[in-house]
Parts: structure tokens; C-alpha cells; sequence
């Protein structure tokens, strides 16, 4: 899975955990990334969105897909028959 926003670079940050008793390890904070269909210079392309993209409108989101497996099916027959 990809670690960074593909719209802002939002990516992972590293530093450190301190528990009560004042143990540090380090940790990692991972953004909270989307797999999304996006228009992205004029085609629709599946890309990696931070959630705060996705809220704040930075993404153009392409139209539903229509498709419909019996007009698919039709058009198959269609296109064998006539060939």
C-alpha cells in the first residue's frame, strides 16, 4: 500500500511513544489513506487520497460507472452474429 497522499504528500511520521512509567519507544503515525476513482488530467485513474482530501473537496470524483451485464451480454451477441 502506498505511504503518501498522491493530492497533498501527506505521509508517515516517525517519533517517539512515552508510557506513564516514562518508557520511550519509537512509533509511527500512518496517514488514513483512500483508494479512490479520481478524474487526474482528463481520465479517471484509481489513486491514494488522505481522508482529509476527500473532506475538504480536493478531489474530482469521476461519475457512477452504468454498466449493465445484460446490455454487455447483448452487445457481445450483437457484435457475433453481425461478423
Amino acid at each position: 500500500m502506498a505511504k503518501r497522499c498522491e493530492i497533498c504528500s501527506k505521509g508517515t511520521v516517525t517519533g517517539r511513544q512515552i508510557s506513564h512509567a516514562h518508557n520511550v519507544s519509537a512509533r509511527t503515525w500512518k496517514p488514513n489513506l483512500q483508494r479512490v476513482r479520481a478524474w487526474v488530467d482528463g481520465s479517471v485513474e484509481r489513486i491514494w487520497v488522505c481522508t482529509r482530501c476527500l473532506r475538504d473537496g480536493r478531489v474530482v470524483k469521476p461519475p457512477v460507472r452504468s454498466w449493465d451485464p445484460e446490455e454487455a451480454a447483448n452487445a457481445e451477441t450483437a457484435k457475433s452474429t453481425a461478423g
